[in-house]
């Protein structure tokens, strides 16, 4: 996988707002929020999208889904968010680094977009 923006992040080349890193992630504050929580938390292993998982990310997708409410929590939000996944394009992916939005703070209506 090419450099992204957000390899860039993780290797510190370009700077971020970050709010949250372990050995196997990092979350930083959206450059363009859509609500008062909106943050992206990002494995520190290039994927590219949902789609791209195989086998042995199992564990790291595991530890993905648990940081996100520890960190909506240390943000304030621990009862009240979402998280959302684009994969593809289409979607709305539009960095093809796999990342979760974790937003929260607003009334949240369904369906998204």
């Amino acid at each position: 996988m090419s450099a992204t923006l957000f390899s860039q992040i993780i290797d510190r080349s370009i700077p971020a707002d970050i709010i949250y890193e372990d050995e196997y992630c990092l979350a930083f504050n959206d450059i363009a929020p859509q609500a008062p929580l909106h943050c992206l938390l990002i494995p520190k292993k290039p994927i590219p999208k949902l789609a791209d998982i195989c086998a042995e990310d199992q564990a790291l997708l595991g530890h993905l889904l648990h940081t996100a409410p520890k960190i909506a929590a240390q943000q304030g939000h621990g009862e009240h968010f979402r998280v959302v996944i684009n994969n593809g394009e289409r979607a709305g992916q539009s960095v093809f680094h796999l990342h979760l939005h974790i937003l929260g703070g607003r009334a949240l209506m369904w369906p998204p977009g």
